[in-house]
């Protein structure tokens, strides 16, 4: 792992794969580490050809802390219903802009953004605001936060919102071993020791409640992106699982059906976590889809170039 300023924040990041490998940028979803992708996950990735480039967003694992400032949510709320800019201390527009930069820092000119729940919406502004960087956009599990879509399961709501009863390692461990149960995958069941081991190594890595609740606020303080999705000329996958109860299948289809041309995959039996066992099924799309579109990338970039016509990204 190392680390690089970007954005005038220092961003740890790793990079897997060939480096002559087409780029894929992996944003992790609300406090989660970027050690929380599967190690199986970004290695299958690597394994295909592709650079993987994975990162701790603000406020997680080895990020930048924006310590001591501690956003009042329901100010937040209030400020969001009356048009009044939110008081926090950064959105989801930041830390696409993270993202961006990262990019950047990194001398990569453009690359496939894939994010998996906050990290799918992270994703999706990355393409709106830096068209230019996105190559394709993969939309993992996540939603455009349109009002109109359903909302969470009542047990997936209290479980992401849940403190363990004490700080502690072990309490810490066992409570996220738990709550992962209730938003987990019926099709793809897992190694509960295995599951708690990893909670064990992030909270060594980086144990920090406090950046989730600012983190939880840039949620709260972006708008939804259904319009200016609308607006997106990139090609786009949209994956999404049918038993997911905390981020509904109907975000998923309701992302695909806003971004034009977009392709959906629902995987059965698929909840909202990243299982060992469900790791092929949802890198085979990503792979084929972004082989599919550097191809297409390839070809355009043989063909002659128009008199008169802008340059290429």
């Amino acid at each position: 792992m190392s680390t690089i300023k970007a954005n005038g924040i220092d961003i740890t990041y790793e990079l897997a794969g060939p480096a002559t490998g087409a780029p894929l940028l992996l944003i992790q979803g609300y406090a989660s580490q970027m050690t929380s992708w599967p190690d199986e996950f970004h290695e299958a990735l690597a394994a295909a050809g592709l650079r993987v480039i994975r990162f701790d967003n603000r406020d997680v694992g080895l990020g930048h802390k924006h310590h001591g400032v501690i956003p009042d949510l329901r100010a937040v709320a209030a400020a969001m219903k009356g048009g009044a800019p939110p008081p926090v201390p950064y959105t989801l527009n930041d830390m696409a802009d993270d993202a961006a930069a990262l990019l950047d820092a990194l001398n990569i000119q453009s690359a496939h953004i894939s994010g998996a729940s906050m990290g799918g919406m992270i994703a999706q502004l990355v393409a709106i605001r830096h068209p230019g960087k996105t190559r394709s956009l993969i939309s993992l599990m996540s939603t455009t936060s349109d009002p109109s879509l359903p909302r969470s399961d009542p047990a997936a709501q209290e479980a992401l919102m849940a403190k363990p009863p004490a700080e502690d390692k072990d309490s810490v461990a066992d409570h996220a071993t738990k709550t992962r149960l209730v938003i987990a995958s019926p099709a793809y069941p897992e190694d509960q020791a295995k599951v708690r081991a990893r909670f064990a190594a992030n909270y060594d890595r980086s144990y920090y409640p406090e950046g989730a609740i600012r983190q939880w606020a840039a949620i709260m303080a972006t708008p939804p992106r259904t319009e200016a999705l609308k607006k997106l000329s990139v090609r786009a996958l949209v994956i999404h699982g049918d038993a997911d109860i905390l981020i509904k299948p109907e975000a998923g289809r309701h992302t695909a059906e806003c971004i034009k041309g977009a392709e959906l995959k629902i995987i059965k039996g698929w909840g909202h976590n990243m299982p060992i066992a469900a790791v092929p099924d949802i890198t085979r799309p990503m792979i084929d889809f972004i082989a599919r579109v550097e191809a297409d990338r390839a070809e355009a970039f043989a063909r002659p170039v128009t008199p008169g016509c802008c340059g290429r990204q």
